[in-house]
């Protein structure tokens, strides 16, 4: 027979049984008393009388034997329905999420794929730009090396003005004037020492820039290579597919890194590097267009002032020339008239001495005369012709030696002024070899223009 026992510990808990239990190892004695509730069957079937009152505990009715089989086989076959459901839900959901996969994956590739398009945008440009900089930086270089060279080539034309400035100041009174060729040396003087200044200026303005250049050249060679690694990294990802042998499970790559950057941000910022980069380099531009147009001004005033001063000397030695010329054919007269006038002294000397012989005769007849004895001593028409005589001479010896002390006095002029007219031309011969000779010759070694415009 078969039975059922109810378990009191929890209502509703059943269990078929096809034997008795196995006898109790315990013995009864030592067990608690079980209390046993006597169920109450008033139904047709049911019987009645203390003989089975002890089978009758637990033990279910054939109707609810019956009611159990069959909530078996309705939770049997509601059981076999869901998972037949279950079996084409979790189909249905495994190709949708393969779908959904696919989809994403596919999603994530062409995603994947047009950042590589934006990376392969901003790294050309920006390798445009490391280009573009680092060739405006050689052709800046290459203008720092002209200005460096025309700085070097003005200390020659420096030179030859102050040179000529310390020679003209070897000049002998009275050629120590302030002409017009001193003016314009010290005119040139403060010219080239005014372009050295500017020169020296824009030599540390064209270092700062190409120092600028290549600061934003490095930023943009660093914004660059960050471009260049995440192409190749996004590029791997892009490969990256289902059946890649290298790919593994990495739960924590999915959080956002906090110091992460938005597109937008992204591109802004290689748009500013770009942009500071142009920005300095037209400024590059600007400033060897600005070299070119100083070295072009500098060289072109300083050969215009080299040829003014130049200019300046050859009028200045044409004058000397044409005053020497002068000074030495008025010397040659005062020769020729110290000539006439030592010969007129040595006439009037000669003439003075020739008196001499009559006055001895004039005075030695009056004295012998004088000897005439008695009345004889007469102031007779001799007597008187003689004193005369003696006068007239006398007379005439003073004017002589009158003339003959002008004469010489006009003979120590001539000498004088023979004196000056040779120290005249010595100074302007002294004057002539150093405008001519030390100055003239000096500004020969004068630069040419393409030398001062740092072309050599």
């Amino acid at each position: 027979w078969t039975g059922t026992m109810a378990d009191p510990n929890g209502p509703g808990a059943m269990a078929l049984l096809t034997k008795e239990p196995a006898p109790q190892t315990v013995p009864a004695s030592d067990l608690p008393m079980k209390v046993h509730e006597v169920a109450l069957n008033t139904g047709n079937d049911s019987s009645s009388g203390l003989a089975t009152a002890g089978f009758r505990i637990a033990k279910y009715l054939p109707t609810e034997w019956h009611l159990n089989n069959s909530e078996l086989y309705h939770k049997a076959f509601a059981g076999c329905e869901g998972a037949e459901r279950d079996r084409a839900e979790a189909k249905e959901l495994a190709e949708y999420a393969d779908a959904a996969a696919q989809r994403a994956q596919k999603d994530s590739t062409a995603a994947v794929g047009q950042r590589l398009e934006d990376i392969h945008f901003w790294k050309s440009r920006l390798q445009e730009e490391i280009e573009d900089l680092e060739a405006e930086t050689r052709l800046l270089a290459a203008q720092k090396l002209r200005l460096e060279r025309a700085l070097d080539a003005t200390e020659v034309p420096y030179t030859i003005a102050t040179d000529n400035l310390q020679c003209r100041e070897r000049r002998q009174a009275p050629d120590l004037v302030s002409d017009e060729v001193e003016r314009e040396l010290l005119k040139e003087a403060d010219l080239i020492r005014s372009i050295q200044e500017l020169l020296k200026r824009t030599l540390i303005q064209a270092r700062n820039q190409m120092r600028i250049n290549r600061e934003h050249k490095e930023i943009c060679e660093m914004d660059w290579s960050d471009k260049v690694e995440t192409y190749n990294i996004d590029d791997k990802c892009g490969r990256y597919s289902n059946e890649s042998t290298n790919i593994q499970f990495h739960p924590t790559s999915v959080k956002f890194e906090e110091s992460a950057s938005t597109p937008e941000t992204w591109a802004k910022f290689s748009h500013d590097n770009i942009y500071r980069a142009e920005r300095e380099k037209l400024a590059s531009i600007n400033l060897r267009d600005l070299i070119d147009n100083i070295l072009h001004d500098t060289s072109e005033d300083m050969r215009k002032q080299c040829a003014a001063v130049n200019e300046a000397f050859a009028k200045h030695c044409e004058e000397l020339y044409d005053t020497k010329h002068k000074l030495e054919h008025h010397l040659k007269n005062i020769l020729k008239g110290i000539g006439y006038q030592e010969a007129s002294i040595a006439a009037l000397k000669q003439a003075i001495k020739d008196k001499e012989a009559p006055m001895k005769v004039a005075q030695t007849r009056l004295y012998d005369r004088s000897f005439r004895p008695n009345v004889d001593l007469c102031r007779d028409e001799a007597q008187f012709r003689l004193v005369s005589e003696v006068e007239e001479l006398t007379e005439s010896i003073k004017s002589l030696k009158k003339k003959l002390l002008e004469s010489e006095e006009c003979l120590r002029n001539l000498e004088d002024t023979r004196m000056n007219l040779e120290k005249e031309i010595a100074v302007k011969t002294n004057s002539i070899f150093i405008d001519k000779q030390k100055c003239m010759v000096h500004r020969t070694r004068y630069p040419v223009v393409f030398k001062l415009a740092g072309y050599q």
